[in-house]
């Protein structure tokens, strides 16, 4: 059952998928095994993206099965505690309002097991700082579309380091114009290029 749930949201089936997790539930299968079985076929989704198998609206799609199928999981888990491998905190900066690479990647996080903490978009640099302290997180991840996101990311990274919290964890920023210049400029510690570089940054900083 698990390694057919993993096979369906690999192939981006959302009725199928979530037909499978359903019966699943209903025959008293273990609520965790199904939520490693998502996780396996959304890291399948993340190869397939990034060897251009598939594009952004297959990531997409997949990323909102991935949300549907938890939110019918989660009553079953019953207070359990699912492991994880840390806490990130994620956001767009300060001024900007795009989100859906930002949730992308919160998805992608998830399913590979990270406690992630979304605090949306046009977020300023002291709930960064305020979330990332009261969590203890070992990963701040700004997102940013607009170019006058890259001062705000700029103000987020100092108030971190204000904070006393730069060397207790790791930031990267992504977004369509950032570059190694915008990096350079903004004092993070890395940028993904895409989901899937974002997900390998976190594994490296918080394997």
């Amino acid at each position: 059952m698990s390694e057919k749930i993993a096979a369906l949201i690999a192939e981006v089936e959302e009725d199928k998928t979530l037909e499978e997790v359903r019966k699943a539930l209903d025959e008293g299968t273990d609520p965790l095994s199904l939520v490693e079985a998502l996780r396996d076929g959304m890291s399948v989704v993340g190869d397939r993206y990034e060897a251009r198998e598939y594009f952004l609206p297959e990531l997409i799609l997949a990323a909102e099965i991935f949300k549907e199928a938890i939110a019918l999981i989660e009553p079953r888990l019953q207070g359990d505690n699912i492991a994880t491998k840390g806490s990130v905190v994620i956001g767009t900066a300060q001024g900007d309002i795009h989100d859906i690479g930002k949730n992308i990647v919160a998805t992608m996080l998830r399913c590979n097991g990270y406690d992630v903490h979304d605090l949306g978009v046009d977020v300023p640099p002291q709930a960064f700082v305020a979330k990332a302290s009261q969590t203890r997180a070992g990963l701040v991840a700004i997102s940013g579309l607009l170019t006058l996101a890259f001062d705000a990311m700029k103000d987020t990274v100092d108030a971190l380091a204000e904070a006393g919290l730069r060397d207790k964890l790791k930031i990267i920023i992504g977004g369509g114009p950032v570059n190694e210049k915008v990096l350079e400029y903004c004092g993070a510690d890395a940028y993904g290029k895409d989901p899937a570089e974002a997900i390998r940054l976190a594994g490296s900083y918080m394997g």
